[in-house]
């Protein structure tokens, strides 16, 4: 496959993966060795990466030098707090620059909320920070945001965390028909097939975590989910055959056939 090119760095694997919600940091290390991911998601309000000393620190499973540590700030609802996390991120890791910027709209849903999302992608933009943002499936606003200055537009296939799958390809269509940055679908995913889906659409990677954490076996998930966002980017490049609807077509041939 070809690189995903996030910020002027490429990258082999399309699979994102979140850090959150495993049993413990073994099998959280193990899943995402299996994923092949090199883009790892932190929620910093969540999860220690060095803010608080004493603590079991993530950055101890996962090699910084291996990964490309992307902070997030899963749990803000304010630009203003967005804002704060990331700041504080930069710091602990030592002027990073790559974020993932989420701020949502109620913890029932955990949508987003579009108004605080410009409001805090302006301000982190012009800070220097390359922002990957998570947004709603509204080609308008994804515009709005690419505009802005943000490095990759991810908006969310279906609540995060309900394992809904793809709920309306036709907006994602229509971001990607207009998207001059890469589109990843973020939220929402449950099973391999759902991310096969989303890379067959075009969609240039896909982040997941529940759908990894909470399966049964999160390890084996993860290799399937490596897998499906690999066949899914195979058939998007390969092009499907197109539908033909009410006729059918013969994969043997007819002719010479008695009675033909």
């Amino acid at each position: 496959m070809n690189a995903l090119v996030i910020a002027g760095r490429a990258y082999v694997s399309r699979l994102l993966v979140g850090t959150g919600k495993y049993r413990d940091f073994d099998e959280t290390r193990a899943a995402v060795e299996a994923s092949g991911a090199e883009i790892v998601t932190v929620a910093i309000r969540r999860m220690n990466i060095g803010q608080n000393p004493g603590q079991p620190n993530l950055l101890d499973v996962l090699d910084p030098d291996r990964y490309t540590i992307l902070p997030n700030t899963a749990g803000c609802f304010t630009a203003e707090e967005a804002v704060r996390t990331l700041r504080l991120a930069r710091e602990l890791l030592d002027g990073h620059a790559l974020v993932k910027l989420e701020v949502l709209g109620d913890a029932d849903t955990l949508f987003p909320n579009m108004p605080e999302t410009l409001k805090a992608a302006e301000t982190l933009v012009k800070e220097g920070f390359q922002v990957m943002v998570y947004c709603a499936d509204d080609p308008i606003q994804a515009r709005m945001l690419e505009d802005l200055g943000c490095v990759a537009i991810m908006p969310l296939a279906s609540l995060i965390g309900s394992g809904m799958g793809i709920v309306n390809p036709w907006n994602l269509s229509l971001i990607l028909e207009r998207a001059r940055v890469p589109v990843l679908v973020d939220a929402g995913v449950g099973t391999a097939s759902d991310a096969a889906i989303a890379m067959e659409l075009g969609c240039d990677g896909v982040l997941m975590n529940t759908a990894i954490a909470h399966a049964r076996d999160p390890v084996r998930m993860a290799g399937a989910m490596r897998k499906a966002v690999e066949a899914g980017r195979e058939a998007f490049l390969a092009g499907r055959m197109p539908r033909r609807h009410y006729r059918a077509d013969p994969s043997s041939p007819t002719d010479g056939r008695i009675g033909a």
